[in-house]
């Protein structure tokens, strides 16, 4: 076997128009660290849905591997230990006469800011934004802003531009991040994809470089590598069937090619990819701070494998019924996909999701009510041991002072090692 010294400058498998970053490997240093055995990073990443759950069956008890979870939030069973559930946390500049609803409930809920009304598009920096700066420096990608449905253009009634129903990511006070929209260009920013190059798959162009690599690794590490390189290729894969989960056409290596760029036509398969293309870039250090927005506020998605024709936004007015629980619980589903695919991927005695927060929210609590006093919010992950899990937070009769979603913002970043003096209307962090 080769000298760590030697392999630790394989960090990037690089071929023809590509770099294909590397999982934490027993047998090499990693991600600049000097020795294998060397603290993995700590990453962030945000799941938004926008428009409310269904209240009744959005509810969490007890602690630990014995924690009760309501209807909607059973996919997350398997992981509760791993789990914070919050209730009661709010953001006062989303409350209160004059306020409006959506999209002002939306553009501020990640930094707390009062928001510009009118052609004044004026936010302010989100937190996944400020760890990006703090931490995400050393990456290639600082942050990776994804989102499954196009923005919205106008206004709503209350004079607030959709753009901030559009965008839970702000670089600036007047500056969303933009969205990518393209599963395709989100894995080709992960690869180095090449314009001309974008026909050939990534694995073929790195072949020679992956194959000695697997000689020069410990069993475990080719182990490790070999599940790696089948979750490139099966996004490969997926991405190029993507115009129908039906498709159940095989496709092998030979007669693989590059996709080209498009949107899936069934949302399951969109959301599916952007969460295997967030878990392949905090796997490999690509970057460590993502979000995804798996449906806008004022989202027009429809269900139809549920049989619900109605429109998400419309929907949801009617959050106690049946069809709202189950699109409510298919969100929950799809956090708990990236929750499960970052716990498998294993860095020592942790995994990717143990060095990590991954973070579920959505900008109000009821739909029907345009309620947003209350946040639904989960978090899972312990950020390398930092944050306890296993809870059940409920703020609900907590002072006003203790209820400050931006509150638990600072407590996260102080977590991840993004300090800040102050934000949004929290003086102090959230004791979590």
């Amino acid at each position: 076997m080769k000298s760590p010294s030697v392999i630790s400058r394989r960090r990037l498998l690089q071929g023809a128009g590509v770099a294909l970053g590397l999982p934490w490997l027993e047998s090499v240093p990693a991600w600049g660290a000097t020795t294998a055995t060397a603290a993995s990073p700590r990453r962030f990443a945000v799941l938004f849905m926008g428009c409310g759950v269904n209240p009744k069956q959005w509810w969490a008890k007890g602690a630990g591997s014995a924690m009760e979870l309501g209807p909607s939030l059973e996919p997350m069973a398997p992981l509760r230990a791993k789990m914070n559930y919050f209730d009661g946390l709010n953001n006062s500049s989303a409350i209160g006469p004059g306020i409006g609803i959506h999209p002002s409930m939306t553009g501020q809920l990640l930094s707390g800011a009062s928001l510009g009304k009118g052609p004044d598009v004026r936010a302010g920096i989100t937190m996944d934004q400020l760890i990006a700066k703090r931490i995400g420096q050393d990456c290639e990608l600082p942050s990776l802003v994804l989102a499954c449905e196009a923005p919205a253009t106008g206004y709503n009634e209350s004079n607030y531009s959709l753009v901030y129903s559009s965008h839970i990511s702000w670089e600036s006070e007047t500056v969303p991040v933009p969205v990518e929209q393209y599963p395709a260009l989100a894995f080709d920013s992960l690869v180095g994809n090449k314009e001309a190059r974008r026909t050939l798959s990534v694995l073929d162009r790195v072949r020679d470089q992956a194959s000695q690599l697997m000689r020069d690794v410990g069993q475990a590490d080719r182990e490790k590598l070999g599940e790696y390189f089948e979750s490139v290729r099966e996004v490969e894969q997926r991405l190029r069937r993507r115009e129908s989960v039906a498709n159940k056409r095989p496709i092998t290596a030979a007669d693989m090619a590059r996709p080209s760029d498009g949107v899936p036509g069934d949302l399951r398969t969109h959301i599916r990819l952007m969460c295997d293309i967030i878990a392949l870039a905090l796997q490999t250090d690509k970057t460590r701070v993502a979000s995804l927005i798996m449906c806008r506020d004022l989202s027009g998605f429809t269900y139809p494998w549920m049989n619900i024709r109605t429109a998400h936004h419309l929907a949801s007015h009617s959050d106690n019924s049946d069809d709202y629980h189950r699109i409510t619980r298919f969100y929950c589903e799809q956090y708990a996909y990236l929750a499960g695919k970052l716990d498998a991927m294993k860095e020592g005695d942790r995994s990717v999701l143990d060095n990590s927060c991954l973070m579920f929210i959505n900008n109000m609590w009821s739909g029907g009510q345009h309620e947003s006093a209350r946040l639904p919010i989960l978090t899972v992950g312990s950020l390398g041991g930092a944050l306890k899990t296993g809870r059940v937070l409920d703020y609900r009769k907590a002072p006003d002072a203790n209820r400050r979603v931006c509150g638990l913002y600072r407590a996260l970043m102080e977590k991840i090692g993004a300090h800040v003096d102050h934000f949004g209307d929290a003086d102090k962090p959230l004791d979590v």
